[in-house]
């Protein structure tokens, strides 16, 4: 078998940032334009109210910003923390943090420029979405923060280091289409971060000025990632806990749900304190599909069917450490990872399907057709071309065997929660529960019957 060349742990982080941050602007604009498309309408204004139906397209909009929002924050702050302390003088680390910060940061002038004079849809865009666990008032808060002098101060540094560094970033975008798709966003929207050192005034600035020169002077590369991060982790901190929480399972907890693992299986994941959702609130929000080890892979009737030939590198170049794989939709899209991505939580639960290993290898078949698709933060399922987490699973299996599942319609769109795959495999529902790590409620791996006792109390 030939050698596969394996991307270092700063390469994987730069890519994943890469395709989160492209993923994030194009959907951005989308949500500008669909803005743009309710503000041209006088009716609800005119009559004073919304009806249903307005209702639900001001909703999905705070839904698709709020998402949109949370991934960005999450992809900053996570490029930092992951391997930014390691080596902070990288400038391929600055440009998908950088240009994540400006996305970020023309989303909110925009909806504020469009929405700051109509008060009846702010105050629409205020009200809570609990099915998306979504706080009242959060779009005032929101725009208030990141569209203030404090906030675009932080990000001064990083508008330094890129117009003092301009020629050196423009090199690495002529030899890395990665990074020179980053740098069309930063110059796309630079002019609406508009830093000027007038806008502050009095000896507390030019002291701090001082301070910050004095204490970063040594390189400037750092100081720019470290105010994008810090941005990130004190917006974040606005609604969400401990956002350094950094989840992970015990070695021999992880060992032993391996030994659980078969390939088909679904996994849900449970991270405490996660300063993002990428599906719905409950306590399993995220979903994995287990693919199985190389080995397997390798000895399947898969390997055959050219949509998979296609991917076989990729299959085999996740990791030369790790061999078993899953197709996970993330933030960066649907991609096939290593088993290391769902095993980076807190709790996590195994479905099986209650399906024939001919019909399982047939469903994992459907499902890889979706790999290298964008993740959907609009949570659409009546499309195709971009998927959440558990839209994998219901792709891969829905029709195989008889399978069906329950799509429920939220705020105008269908949805499948992963609690909604909990709930069916404890009705024995064409799914069993294999086993589980619920560390709240015990600190060993519960199987069969002791894992269902476990997970049926979270489900009144």
């Amino acid at each position: 078998m030939p050698t596969i060349p394996q991307p270092t742990q700063q390469e994987d982080a730069v890519l994943a940032a890469t395709r989160t941050v492209s993923t994030v602007a194009e959907q951005f604009a989308e949500l500008k334009e669909n803005a743009r498309e309710m503000l041209s309408s006088r009716s609800a204004r005119d009559r004073g109210h919304f009806t249903p139906a307005e209702d639900e397209a001001v909703r999905r909009l705070l839904i698709s910003y709020w998402q949109l929002r949370s991934a960005t924050l999450a992809t900053i702050y996570q490029l930092y923390e992951d391997v930014g302390r390691g080596n902070v003088t990288n400038p391929r680390l600055f440009l998908p943090g950088y240009a994540a910060a400006l996305v970020l940061v023309d989303a909110a002038r925009f909806l504020r420029e469009n929405f700051h004079e109509e008060p009846l849809l702010r105050a629409k865009l205020n009200e809570p979405e609990p099915n998306f666990g979504i706080p009242a008032d959060v779009y005032e808060t929101v725009q208030s923060s990141l569209t203030g002098v404090t906030h675009a101060w932080k990000l001064y540094h990083a508008a330094q280091y890129f117009q003092e560094n301009r020629a050196m970033l423009e090199g690495l975008g002529d030899s890395d289409a990665d990074s020179a798709e980053m740098f069309a966003i930063i110059d796309r929207y630079g002019d609406r971060l508009n830093v000027r050192l007038s806008d502050y005034a009095g000896a507390r600035v030019r002291y701090r000025l001082r301070q910050w020169q004095t204490f970063f002077a040594r390189d400037l590369c750092f100081t720019a990632m470290y105010r994008i991060q810090k941005l990130a982790g004190d917006l974040m901190a606005d609604f969400y806990v401990k956002p350094q929480h950094q989840p992970q399972m015990p070695a021999s907890v992880k060992a032993e749900l391996r030994s659980h693992l078969a390939p088909g299986d679904v996994m849900l994941t449970r991270k405490e304190y996660a300063f993002t959702n990428y599906l719905l609130p409950g306590f399993w929000p995220h979903a994995a599909l287990y693919l199985g080890d190389t080995d397997k892979l390798e000895s399947s009737r898969l390997k055959q069917e050219p949509h998979i030939q296609q991917r076989w590198e990729r299959i085999l170049s996740c990791d030369a450490q790790e061999p078993s794989r899953v197709l996970e939709s993330m933030a960066d899209g649907v991609h096939i990872r290593t088993l290391n991505s769902p095993f980076r939580c807190d709790s996590l639960v195994i479905l099986r399907p209650q399906l024939s290993p001919e019909e399982i290898w047939e469903a994992l078949s459907r499902g890889l057709h979706h790999e290298g698709k964008d993740y959907d933060f609009n949570f659409d399922f009546s499309r195709a071309d971009r998927l959440v987490c558990t839209e994998v699973v219901y792709r891969s299996y829905d029709g195989v065997g008889g399978m069906e599942f329950p799509l429920t319609r939220r705020t105008g769109r269908l949805t499948l929660a992963a609690e909604e795959l909990v709930r069916m495999a404890l009705d024995n529902h064409q799914f069993e529960i294999v086993a589980t790590f619920i560390p709240e409620k015990s600190d060993s791996v519960l199987a069969g019957e002791s894992a269902v006792k476990n997970v049926s109390p979270l489900f009144p």
